[in-house]
């Protein structure tokens, strides 16, 4: 018997090794696709000029939060993968799209509707929610990001950004 339980218990480079593995496996298998798919979407919308019909339909509600209307290509590249949002900010930061500023507004976008499809076709539509659900429940991270927005605006005001 004590024999079993030394073959049980694993030991602690052990356990970290195997959690790497499946963190790997995870970033491999769910993550980068993710953030390719938002990376090759937003790089056709840019060079079909899609993106610029898009950036001015939504520059007078995006400029709401005191962001151009290309930064709609943050929001939406988040949709799929939260680390596509945040790369596609620095994409454009670094062509002088975005400001630090504009950047400093998108982040808690970002991160609070960041992969929004996937969670919501992974986690919603598997578990069989109530369908009365769905549409609040797909909205409110947008209205979580919305408000999160208009903070950041004002927060990047006053430090003057």
């Amino acid at each position: 018997m004590s024999t079993e339980k030394k073959a049980e218990k694993k030991g602690l480079v052990d356990v970290f090794t195997a959690g790497c593995r499946r963190g790997f496996n995870i970033s491999i298998n769910s993550i980068m696709p993710a953030m390719i798919l938002g990376y090759v979407l937003i790089r056709f919308l840019k060079l079909s000029g899609l993106m610029d019909i898009i950036s001015a339909v939504f520059q007078p509600f995006i400029g709401i939060f005191g962001l151009p209307g290309a930064a709609v290509a943050v929001l939406a590249a988040a949709f799929f993968a939260k680390a596509s949002g945040c790369s596609m900010a620095a994409l454009m930061y670094a062509e002088g799209t975005l400001t630090l500023g504009h950047c400093a507004i998108l982040m808690p976008a970002c991160m609070l509707m960041g992969t929004l499809i996937g969670g919501y076709a992974r986690i919603i539509l598997v578990t069989g929610s109530n369908k009365k659900y769905h549409v609040p429940l797909f909205l409110i991270p947008i209205l979580d990001a919305a408000v999160a927005m208009l903070i950041m605006r004002f927060v990047v005001a006053a430090a003057g950004i």
